[in-house]
């Protein structure tokens, strides 16, 4: 998602923040967008922080629970123009299938409140799979109870809005902004600088571009062994999966 200049403008002295940092990726296209790396990142995980490092040497980085790092102690006093976060997703996620869910995890979007309420960010933007709009209180067997589906997301957005925070968000398709993937994922903004939220007009898809697709991304140059010429056949079900894909695509 892009942010033009107009809508969203950084000064000298204000900070960028990366929180659940990992790779980098957000990181590098909100460099893209804003010509700046962030200038904090904060994640618990070693490996993860170490590959945001390598991509981003200038970042001060923290290995540490989020919630144990004070946000005015971290800021220094300097206000916070961006907060970005990418909560773990795999306890929000359809992927997951049946397994039990855990409900620190699920709550770590939280963190975003405690920043709003100690030094309020001109904008806060949060990225998850789409399920994350149903996150909702657990039962005692520790999965999501059917009929308050969605109850924990909305008191996350009233949180926000107490403190002052326009609040909107969108599930967005990754293909129909020109990559070779059809990724699924919600997007939720809040700011309180007084801005609107403005959202990217899809670039790709019926009537636009042509979507890119994943053969783009491949070097085909580089020999490789056929899948239907393994010793062990493939089963019936991968077969099957793979014709229905043939037909779709």
């Amino acid at each position: 998602m892009s942010i033009q200049q107009h809508q969203f403008t950084m000064q000298y002295d204000e900070l960028y923040i990366d929180l659940f940092a990992g790779g980098g990726g957000a990181s590098t296209a909100m460099e893209m967008a804003l010509g700046r790396a962030p200038d904090i990142a904060i994640n618990h995980a070693g490996q993860a922080l170490a590959a945001h490092c390598a991509n981003h040497p200038n970042t001060a980085h923290y290995q540490e629970d989020v919630f144990e790092r004070c946000p005015s102690v971290v800021t220094g006093g300097r206000p916070v123009a961006l907060l970005w976060m990418s909560p773990t997703c795999t306890h929000f996620s359809k992927a997951k299938g049946a397994k039990l869910v855990n409900k620190k995890i699920r709550g770590l979007a939280w963190v975003g409140v405690r920043w709003a309420m100690r030094v309020k960010p001109k904008v806060i933007m949060l990225e998850n799979v789409e399920e994350f709009e149903d996150w909702g209180p657990l039962g005692i067997d520790g999965k999501p109870i059917e009929e308050k589906k969605g109850k924990l997301f909305q008191h996350f957005v009233r949180r926000l809005t107490q403190e002052g925070y326009t609040v909107d968000w969108k599930v967005l398709h990754a293909h129909h902004f020109g990559a070779p993937t059809s990724r699924k994922r919600l997007f939720m903004v809040a700011r309180c600088d007084g801005q609107p939220i403005v959202w990217p007009e899809p670039t790709h898809g019926p009537d636009r571009e042509p979507y890119r697709t994943i053969g783009e991304c491949i070097d085909w140059s580089i020999p490789c062994p056929s899948i239907f010429d393994r010793k062990k056949p493939l089963v019936d079900a991968t077969l099957k999966r793979i014709a229905r894909g043939i037909e779709k695509f």
